[in-house]
């Protein structure tokens, strides 16, 4: 018995070598991922999939679909679209069979998405082996970023000749088209007033551009590799410009005016230019047009030029653009903006008349230049009147859809993310006749980082990295608004190596309160009316009193200025109510409310970047700074707020009190001014701000740079006419 009892321990002692082996055989075998390897979108989503699974510590074998697949662990899949079962164009679903997970879609693109999901959710802790089965459809169809070009540029100056080298460079493009793949962005829109000369040399029009021969092919080179960058990722390429224009050297030549021109020569060489793009670069997927300011009364260079009536701007539309587009040999799509000279009517006979394959994209900016405000549309563009205008989707179009326009004028240095903002934007303002948003600025270009200081903490290359946030909050809720902070959570804590990201990413929420609040607060139009992360508003919006003196808005600006906002009451309206003793209507925010919440904001910033403080990741610790430099931004609005109701309060009871208070509060604003300005001043430069044309004409000079230390005399002259003045308008 005890001969057999040593025998049994031998043979377990001989085997358990081999037994380990196979466990670790096991435990290390590769994990095989079965996908169309020809597919470069699909390729793109494995890349990702690959590293999750590396970091995760296992190893990854790439299996061919025309090879044995079934021995694969995970399957990606395009299947023929046609049962209720499959998702929708740009869609995935994820499910298990016979221990393989499979992710399938109905095209690259959606199966690309459903790649870089399983790889989120791997990285979130999870396994592959037990993840939720789901299936996932775009919100939107369109989810558009805006990208204005340095060359033949709208805006001019310093803020787009400083990104002219970089923007030609197309290390910086696959960067930007990267995230926007990640981020589900499927448009990009490149926009200036007059992209064809750049991109080809005219057939029967050489003289438009003056490019040799080999600066010619060079600009091929870029344009092609950018537009062939794109497709590889799932995202159509757009160009879009301003009409009527001409290249200086085709005005120069043929004896024409560069902008607004109607002669015949410059109706056939738009047409036959346009069909000439499309047919030379076979990945551009659109074209977008722009009725723009000078095809209405406009002076430029010492003459005005002549009215176009609606009909006018769009048969000249119909004659160049969309018969160039009728010309070439491919189809592509059609961006309509509506802009300041358009009207529904004659836009809808256009797109009517030109029967278009594809559903016209008509792109309507949100409350104008000042997207991030109030999820309310208060005010379109096509208007001077700031009304709105239901006659782009009343009634309902057959032929095209609407993308809202979320421009960003309010803040280009200080970090932004507020998700629950977009996911209140996106449920109030879908509908039928939307099919999108586009994303982007008129006056910044997210290329050449030139606000941060040359530090070691500045680990990111391009301004949009260091704006990352914004990004993925803008095109992962666009594609899907259910999308749980716990995936932004996850980002931060992915990219400094926190425990949990949830106090960044509440902290970063409370902190981009503040320009939204300022913009719904104080209305505005166009580009310059408002830049809110400085407080400034270098041109008047006619929504109330400008004194003249400064772009900074004064106490006395931000007494008399009407809200965007049509739930928010003025300083000024507010002090009427209490002074004649009547009751706030329900539903409406006084100024008092408005900075009770601005304070809020700000003790929860400050009271999470303390607890963060113990970091020792460097550019961590730039954001935290960024956080508590929107902190102070916020009590500096807060109390504002109250010394304009103070003053104002003391203007119409000369209850000096009030006036006292007011004085008190405006110094508290300029402890807070001060505290930013300590706090950017050893992140940022001084940056240039407004543009180089607009700003010889007729904008404020102290508008032309900024910074925030810059404006300090601005903040104590507040104080000044408290002490002082007792009458708005006395400067």
């Amino acid at each position: 018995m005890r001969m057999h009892y040593v025998v049994f321990w031998l043979c377990i002692l001989i085997s358990f070598p081999q037994y380990v082996s196979a466990q670790t055989r096991e435990t290390k075998s590769a994990i095989g991922i079965a996908f169309d390897t020809t597919s470069k979108p699909i390729r793109f989503g494995i890349t990702h999939l690959e590293k999750a699974l590396q970091k995760a510590g296992q190893s990854v074998k790439v299996i061919p679909l025309s090879v044995n697949a079934a021995t694969a662990n995970i399957s990606i899949r395009v299947l023929a679209d046609g049962t209720g079962s499959t998702p929708g164009k740009e869609g995935y679903q994820l499910r298990y069979q016979n221990n393989t997970l499979l992710i399938t879609a109905v095209d690259a693109t959606g199966a690309m998405y459903g790649a870089m999901d399983v790889a989120e959710q791997i990285r979130m802790g999870k396994s592959w082996k037990t993840l939720t089965s789901k299936k996932v459809n775009p919100h939107f169809t369109v989810r558009a970023l805006k990208v204005n070009l340095p060359w033949s540029s709208y805006r001019s100056g310093p803020a787009m000749e400083v990104h002219k080298d970089v923007c030609r460079d197309l290390s910086y493009w696959q960067r930007m088209l990267d995230q926007m793949a990640e981020n589900r962005f499927n448009v990009l829109s490149l926009w200036n007033i007059h992209p064809f000369s750049f991109m080809v040399k005219p057939t029967n029009f050489p003289e438009a551009n003056s490019f040799s021969t080999k600066e010619m092919a060079d600009w091929k080179q870029f344009w092609t590799s950018l537009f062939r960058m794109a497709k590889e990722r799932g995202i159509e390429p757009y160009i879009v410009n301003w009409n009527i224009a001409v290249s200086p050297e085709f005005a120069k030549h043929y004896g024409v005016k560069e902008r607004n021109d109607t002669s015949a020569v410059v109706k056939r060489y738009t047409r036959e230019v346009v069909t000439q793009v499309i047919n030379e670069y076979p990945d551009l997927a659109g074209i977008g047009i722009t009725l723009a300011d000078w095809m209405s009364n406009f002076k430029a260079e010492g003459a005005t030029l002549p009215d176009m009536t609606p009909k006018d701007r769009e048969d000249w539309l119909e004659e160049t653009i969309i018969a160039g587009i009728k010309a070439a040999n491919r189809p592509v799509k059609l961006l309509h903006r509506s802009v300041l000279s358009a009207d529904p009517g004659e836009m809808r006979r256009v797109i009517n008349n030109a029967h278009l394959p594809d559903t016209t994209l008509v792109e309507i900016k949100f409350n104008w230049s000042h997207g991030h405000s109030t999820p309310v549309l208060a005010l379109t563009h096509d208007s001077h009147s700031g009304k709105r205008d239901d006659g782009y989707w009343n009634p309902l179009p057959a032929n095209y859809r609407v993308q809202w326009m979320i421009r960003n004028e309010d803040f280009f240095i200080l970090r932004w993310g507020q998700p629950d903002f977009i996911r209140r934007h996106i449920a109030q303002n879908t509908a039928s006749y939307v099919n999108g948003y586009f994303v982007g600025s008129e006056g910044y270009i997210p290329a050449k980082d030139y606000s941060h200081v040359d530090n070691a903490h500045r680990t990111w290359t391009y301004a949009f990295e260091k704006q990352w946030l914004f990004y993925e909050l803008w095109g992962r809720l666009l594609y899907d608004p259910t999308t749980p902070d716990a995936v932004f959570e996850a980002s931060f804590a992915h990219r400094y190596g926190l425990k949990s990201g949830k106090l960044m990413l509440e902290a970063t929420a409370a902190a981009s309160q503040m320009p939204l609040r300022l913009a719904s607060f104080y209305g505005s139009t166009w580009d310059y009316t408002l830049y809110s992360e400085g407080f400034l508003a270098p041109f008047s919006a006619s929504k109330g009193f400008q004194d003249d003196v400064s772009s900074f808005i004064s106490v006395n600006e931000l007494i008399a200025h009407s809200p965007l906002d049509p739930t928010y009451v003025s300083i000024k309206d507010y002090v009427d109510l209490i002074q004649a003793k009547k009751t706030l209507s329900a539903g409406k925010v006084s100024p008092v409310t408005l900075a009770d919440w601005l304070d809020a904001d700000s003790k929860t910033i400050l009271t999470h970047v303390q607890q963060l403080r113990s970091t020792t990741n460097a550019t961590l610790i730039c954001e935290l700074a960024d956080l508590e430099t929107w902190a102070y931004l916020s009590r500096y609005f807060a109390d504002k707020l109250r010394a304009g109701v103070s003053l104002q309060t003391y203007r119409l009871s000369q209850d000096r009190s009030q006036q006292q208070q007011a004085i008190a509060l405006l110094n508290n604003c300029l402890n807070h001014w001060r505290k930013v300005s300590e706090l950017t001043a050893s992140h940022y430069h001084e940056v240039p701000y407004v543009d180089g044309y607009v700003s010889k004409e007729n904008a404020y000079k102290d508008a032309q740079y900024f910074s925030w230390t810059k404006f300090l005399p601005q903040v104590e002259r507040d104080i000044k006419l408290a002490e002082q003045s007792n009458v708005i308008g006395e400067k």
